[in-house]
């Protein structure tokens, strides 16, 4: 077993004063008001106030040193998302519960406690969001780890059948708006990005209907995707994809769609004879 870049392996737990000078650090640089407590434990002193254990802290770090760039980074985003969800009341949280998809192999996949539901296909993985919970991008769906939410007093069990239907509801209304237009872009829908919208099966179904059960796709980035293949450049969504910064990064190659599944094409060669040849099966010897 690997570690990811950046960590420390095996994990080495930081001494007190390590955690406490990286978690003074965060506060310094980020101006995050907050108070360091005996044995490891740290005090969100904005009002309300909410208490992060020493054990939260290491579950953010992930065997990072507490005091390089990369541990103060997690630090800094744990007791953010702490910091949102004690400002955010418990009825609030819930209805701005939001449905999320992203690409399996996507570096910001945040891991299979979070997910609700994988999408057969193998390339996308379906699990929440919470739209509002950001006060500076109140429109941003922010994906929040299952660990924080638990930390935070956070059950957020029985809020994934309300997320999906949302999901299905925007995919009837993203197909209705593909119909009037089938050859403009895919975009947005409501507070779902075109990676989540592949994630609705009314969305798929009536995709791949029109193509014959069978609909090749290009979405390198979250905001728009592509259809007609034949009329994109075809290393389109290889180039796309790698120009786009991470957090808005969708699929680095073409897709093909059914109702059931999302599937990345096979690497190599032209993208889009790829997408054609998984869909047609190989030609004769």
């Amino acid at each position: 077993m690997t570690a990811p870049p950046g960590d420390v392996w095996p994990p080495v737990e930081p001494s007190d004063t390590a955690l406490r000078r990286g978690v003074l650090a965060v506060s310094v640089l980020h101006d995050l008001d907050l108070t360091p407590l005996p044995g490891g434990d740290v005090e969100l002193t904005a009002p309300p106030r909410a208490l992060v254990t020493r054990d939260e802290l290491l579950l953010a770090l992930a065997g990072t040193d507490p005091e390089t760039p990369t541990g103060r980074d997690r630090v800094l985003g744990w007791l953010t998302v702490r910091r949102w969800l004690a400002d955010t009341a418990h009825a609030v949280l819930e209805e701005s519960a939001r449905p999320v998809g992203t690409p399996v192999d996507s570096p910001l996949h945040p891991g299979p406690d979070w997910v609700r539901r994988p999408v057969l296909g193998g390339a996308l993985d379906l699990g929440l969001g919470f739209v509002g919970l950001r006060p500076d991008r109140p429109d941003d769906v922010v994906v929040v780890a299952p660990a924080v939410l638990a930390a935070a007093g956070v059950d957020a069990d029985g809020w994934w059948p309300a997320a999906e239907a949302y999901l299905e509801r925007m995919g009837e209304l993203a197909v209705q708006r593909w119909q009037r237009d089938p050859g403009d872009a895919i975009r947005p829908m409501g507070d779902c990005d075109v990676v989540t919208l592949l994630g609705s099966r009314t969305f798929r179904a009536a995709l791949a209907g029109a193509s014959g059960g069978l609909c090749p796709a290009a979405v390198p980035m979250r905001t728009r995707g592509w259809l007609d293949l034949s009329r994109v450049d075809p290393a389109f969504a290889l180039a796309a994809a790698a120009a786009t910064e991470v957090p808005s990064r969708g699929f680095s190659r073409p897709l093909l769609l059914t109702a059931d599944e999302v599937a990345l094409a096979l690497p190599g060669g032209r993208p889009t004879r790829a997408a054609t040849s998984e869909a047609t099966g190989p030609g004769p010897a």
